[in-house]
């Protein structure tokens, strides 16, 4: 045959034919235009041919007309091979299903192991785990991957200097280092308390030592506010000096913020696509439409297929396209002005201490220059102001 592959696919037979006649059968099936090759004579009475799977039917009907037989003595091509598949359909099977449940037990979380942190601490961690999908029993394929499952761990657990994050095979190792806070101790020297800036004293809460200020008194860097040497004119002994000075303090800041201007945001929307990824080939498995967003942004998060101890050259690859569309804002001066003085505060209080207060705020300067909104602003704090400051020997004596 010209065309083996067409052969192939729709099948062949290889017949023998014995009985009288046989030229003159040959001869029939030639001028009935089928298609026969391969004809070799077996001794006297016996014939060998291949011919089409298409054209048994047609053999059949010949050879009544003879006084021959004809043996079907094997098929060939992917009609029969296709056959004896589906006669080793459970062995196939089976060994399909095998394949597929070694691999999604190799990808899945079977430990997390936690070092270096203490029982409370480590709690805090597997919370936190158990959040992120990091479990056991969870498929590694819906985790993030190690540098992220790092980066918000470190952020999320506050009293952690460090976390080490490595996935061995189907176990996730964490190492930990645990911020190592001062004791704290238990007898003090003794101390003044003295101010750290310049202020007006608006309140002060003394549970040892001196005031030697008072309130609504104006005060200026190092002066002192609570003293470390107590007693009279003819007895004085020293002291850690302890409290909290609170006293109203001043910040300027300036702002700049546009009147105008675009930008983009994300609407909230997304579409995700999930495919296997094989070299530079990818399969699709979920998410088969267009992506219908005019404008979107493209993140993609692969995971390696394990095989028991192998990575295999196989990747599941999650990408998703969060919808995104340009916003036009536009502020009046007075808008600005109020947005100015949030975005002012919201700086302020990354500078100053958690406890301090902003009390008041005062514009000293505004203008619009090129579309831009120029503020300067005046903040009035209370904080406390009172440090500590050891009481030199020489005071002592």
């Amino acid at each position: 045959m010209k065309n083996q592959w067409v052969t192939f696919f729709r099948g062949t037979v290889y017949v023998k034919v014995e009985g009288k006649g046989i030229e003159r059968f040959i001869n029939q099936l030639t001028r009935s235009n089928l298609i026969i090759w391969n004809v070799k004579r077996q001794g006297t009475m016996a014939v060998t041919f291949y011919i089409g799977l298409n054209d048994i039917h047609q053999l059949r009907k010949h050879v009544r007309h003879f006084d021959c037989r004809i043996h079907f003595l094997r098929g060939q091509g992917a009609p029969f091979l296709w056959k004896r598949t589906l006669k080793n359909a459970g062995f196939l099977l089976g060994f399909f299903l095998f394949f597929i449940i070694i691999t999604l037990l190799s990808n899945m979380i079977w430990g997390v192991d936690i070092k270096g942190a203490s029982p409370k601490t480590e709690h805090q961690i597997r919370k936190e785990l158990d959040k992120l999908g990091v479990r056991v029993g969870n498929f590694q394929f819906f985790t993030d991957n190690v540098e992220t499952i790092q980066h918000k761990l470190t952020n999320e657990v506050p009293n952690v200097t460090w976390i080490g994050v490595n996935l061995q095979g189907t176990t996730y190792h964490f190492q930990v280092v645990e911020k190592n806070t001062p004791k704290k101790n238990k007898k003090l020297a003794p101390q003044h308390l003295v101010a750290n800036q310049k202020a007006v004293i608006e309140d002060m809460y003394v549970e040892q030592g001196k005031p030697v200020v008072k309130i609504h008194q104006y005060v200026k860097k190092g002066q002192l506010l609570v003293s470390g040497i107590i007693g009279n004119d003819k007895e004085k002994y020293p002291v850690a000096a302890k409290g909290k000075v609170y006293g109203e303090t001043w910040y300027k800041s300036n702002v700049e913020l546009p009147l105008k201007s675009d930008f983009q945001v994300y609407t909230g929307n997304e579409q995700r696509k999930h495919e296997i990824k094989i070299g530079k080939f990818r399969i699709p498995v979920w998410g088969f439409g267009k992506v219908t967003y005019k404008k979107y942004d493209k993140a993609e998060v692969e995971h390696y297929i394990r095989f028991l101890k192998w990575t295999l050259p196989i990747q599941y690859v999650e990408t998703t396209f969060r919808k995104k569309e340009e916003v036009h804002r536009e502020y009046t001066k007075q808008e600005a002005i109020n947005k100015a003085k949030l975005l002012g505060k919201s700086d302020l209080k990354t500078k100053i201490p958690n406890d301090a207060k902003i009390k008041d705020d005062y514009v000293l300067q505004e203008h619009v220059d090129n579309g831009t909104l120029k503020l300067s602003i005046y903040f009035q704090v209370i904080e406390n102001i009172a440090k500590a400051k050891r009481i030199p020997q020489g005071d002592l004596e």
